[in-house]
Order: structure tokens, then sequence, then C-alpha cells
């Protein structure tokens, strides 16, 4: 009988003084069956006296203990003895498995919980730095957007001076079309002088082009002898020969019925006989040049910095 586990009850039957071995398990069922084989295969009026021995398994121990010889009773009790020991057993045993099981499951779900809880604070924080990023973005836009607007208004101005400044020099030359002589005419003809003059330092050529304004003509052509004298002073030249283009002249000066289309505020235009060689000095250019010079003034002047 050494097939058997520990803890299997063992029926063993002795008739006549000999062991007859039934069987063993730990299966209510089946002990109840090997209890009732045991008794139907050895029947009192065929053997006469008749017991059951029953090996017991020892809880805790490796083996078991034989219980002696038994009548019909003392092996009820045994066997209900018995069954409360393996419903005993069992149910320790289905508490520690249950427990086990608890504690796997709440393990594996701590795990879950601990990577969602994971995958949402970094879904969460991607997101948190993409809405900086964005508002780093639209900080960035809008700070753009109001330099240049800053910067647009602030170039308004200016042009609306530079504009006013442009009208300005109507006033050099506009009112000797109106009077005959006076004192501001004579004023612009002396302007014409310098002009014509300072040109022809510039170009030290022998032999000009000059161009004015078809109103301006006969002004230039009475300063245009002391024009030569003046420069041939300065330079130490001959004077030079200046040949006044009568056929083609500058701009009018701008007014409401040309208000898009060419138009010169004053002053002259010289160059070289064969027109490589131009000088622009009229009052219009001469504006552009000293504007771009003093530009960094006339910022500092209106907004305290120089804006580059």
């Amino acid at each position: 009988m050494n097939g058997y586990d520990v803890t299997d009850i063992v029926f063993v039957v002795s008739v006549v003084g000999e062991e007859h071995y039934l069987g063993h398990s730990t299966d209510l069922s089946d002990i109840a069956a090997l209890s009732r084989r045991a008794w139907s295969l050895f029947p009192s009026r065929v053997v006469g006296d008749r017991s059951i021995d029953l090996e017991l398994p020892i809880p805790g121990r490796s083996g078991s203990r034989r219980i002696g010889k038994m009548n019909d009773a003392d092996v009820s009790k045994q066997i209900q003895q018995m069954v409360r020991f393996i419903r005993q057993e069992a149910e320790e045993k289905a508490n520690e498995i249950s427990i086990s099981a608890e504690e796997e499951f709440n393990i594996e779900k701590l795990q879950l919980v601990e990577a969602e809880k994971k995958k949402i604070r970094q879904e969460y924080e991607r997101k948190e730095k993409q809405v900086e990023i964005r508002k780093k973005i639209e900080y960035s836009m809008q700070l753009n957007a109001s330099r240049i607007k800053v910067l647009q208004a602030q170039d308004d101005l200016v042009n609306s001076m530079k504009e006013d400044a442009a009208k300005e020099l109507l006033n050099v030359s506009h009112h000797h079309h109106i009077l005959n002589v006076t004192h501001h005419d004579h004023e612009y003809k002396h302007l014409l002088k310098e002009l014509i003059v300072q040109s022809l330092l510039r170009l030290k050529e022998p032999a000009v082009l000059l161009r004015c304004r078809k109103d301006d003509a006969h002004l230039v052509e009475s300063a245009l002898e002391s024009a030569k004298e003046d420069y041939a002073a300065k330079a130490n030249v001959h004077p030079p020969d200046i040949i006044i283009d009568h056929k083609v002249y500058l701009p009018p000066a701008p007014s409401h019925h040309h208000a898009h289309g060419p138009s010169c505020s004053g002053g002259v235009v010289l160059a070289s006989i064969d027109g490589k060689i131009v000088c622009e000095n009229t009052l219009d250019a001469r504006l552009d040049v000293a504007f771009r010079k003093k530009l960094p003034e006339i910022r500092k002047s209106l907004y305290g910095q120089v804006v580059a």
C-alpha cells in the first residue's frame, strides 16, 4: 500500500486474521463507496466476525496511524471525523488560494493603475508642453505684431514730417511766380546760383548741360554769369560753358491737378555733355539726402532712441 498519498484515507478489511486492501482516497463520495464495499464483500453471515481497519493521515506529519478494529458505529463516527477534517483542510486550502489570488489581483491591479497613471502623466506633460509652446508662439507673434505697429506708426510720423518739409520747399520757389521782383524772388535766385556753383564743383567739366523748371528758366539765365565767375574763382579754372536745355525741362511744382505725376520743387540738374555724369541738385533731392543723414537724430528726438 505504498501507492497512495499521505493525506489519503486507506481502507483495510480484516477477516479471520487476514487483511484485505480495498483502496484509498480523500474524496468523500469515494470514502463512502469504499465503506459500503467493505461491508458488502464480507457480510457477517458469511464471515462471522468482521471489522474494518482504517489508516488515517496524521496532520502535519508524513505518515499515518492505524485505527483498531471497529464496528459499524465506530466506522461511521470515524468517517464523520474524517469528513470534518477533510472539509476543514479544504476550507483552509480554499482560503489560502483565495487570499493568494486576492493578493495577486491587488498587485496586478496596482501595477495596471500605476502604469495608466504614468501614461496619463506623460500625456498631460506632453499636452502641457504643447500648450506652453503655443503660448510662446502666440506671444511672440503678438509681440512682433505690436512692434510692427509701433514701427509703422513711427515711419508714418517720420514720413508725414518729410511731406510737411516737402510742402515747405514750395514756399522757397513759389512766390516769385506771383509777384514780379520781390525780396523772396531775389533769395531764390541766389539759391539757384549757389546750387549751380556747387554742381560745377562736383562735375569739374569745361562744358555742362543744365536743366531746370520752365518757370525758373529766366532766373537761371540771370544768375548764370555770376555762377560761372564764382566757380572759376573757387576752382581756379576758366569759366565753363553752360548750356541751358530748353527742350527738356524739369517737372513743374506739385499741385492738386498733378498730384500723382512727377514734380519738382525747384533747383537744377547739371550733367556732362555726353550725359555720363549727372549731378542732381534739386530741392527734392537735397531734402532726401538731408533726411537720410538726419533720420537717426530725428528718431532719437521723437522717440528717445535710435531705431535701426
